[in-house]
């Protein structure tokens, strides 16, 4: 079951919001039992091979939160022209896998600020970790998404863009999005699963262990992990 994400913002004003996000920029950064992670996915046509990529590594996503406190795990994917869902939260890796094993790429335009948008209501209902978005493209106005990461920002929800691909445009907004975020910017390619396997590790431990537990991992497996941990918070 998934929900079908807005295509415009809502009503608030602009005074509002930041009011809004101010408050709960404010709020403790104590952790519940089971960090909230989102998921962000382009399942757009260009997607298909790392989509069967990141299903399959989701189950080592949960075991690395596990020795943590856990994780609650939402996905979030958009394909076609105006198709923009988010599934259930899920602290179970089979149910997140049969998700998004039930969803087939499909061409279509990129729609990243919906993901951002749809974080930005998720994280005034509660704690929310962190944002991963995986993608190899952008199609939409930069200004629009730096702005949307700004807002993340100021809500203490850091971005972690890992990027595929050969697009330099792409690859230095989301290299933006990470950085105004204090999140982290990772490059990958779908031939070399280690990388991303290594990426999504990386940040269930962070999301759920928070910035110590992402450092000490650093420090023992060094190499992807070493090179997020140096980017988060910074």
């Amino acid at each position: 079951m998934s929900e079908k994400l807005p295509s415009k913002p809502g009503g608030k004003d602009i005074a509002a919001f930041v009011a809004e996000a101010r408050s709960l920029a404010a709020v403790g950064s104590g952790r519940a039992d089971s960090a909230r992670l989102i998921i962000g996915i382009d399942a757009t046509q260009s997607r298909e091979a790392t989509w069967d990529l990141a299903s399959g590594l989701q189950m080592q996503m949960f075991e690395a939160a596990a020795s943590h406190g856990g994780l609650c795990v939402q996905l979030v994917y958009f394909r076609g022209l105006d198709e923009c869902r988010a599934s259930r939260w899920h602290d179970q890796a089979r149910p997140l896998v049969d998700a998004m094993e039930r969803v087939r790429c499909r061409a279509g335009h990129t729609q990243i600020a919906r993901v951002l948008r749809h974080a930005l209501r998720e994280r005034t209902s509660g704690k929310v970790a962190a944002l991963v978005l995986i993608g190899d493209a952008c199609e939409e106005e930069a200004d629009e998404v730096v702005g949307l990461a700004g807002q993340l920002a100021m809500v203490s929800v850091p971005v972690f863009a890992f990027h595929e691909g050969p697009d330099p445009g792409a690859r230095a907004l989301f290299q933006e999005i990470a950085r105004v975020t204090r999140g982290a910017f990772h490059r990958f390619d779908h031939s070399a699963p280690r990388a991303l396997a290594d990426a999504l590790r990386a940040v269930a431990v962070y999301a759920s262990g928070g910035d110590e537990a992402l450092q000490r991992l650093a420090a023992q497996e060094g190499g992807a992990f070493r090179q997020i941990a140096s980017q988060v918070g910074r």
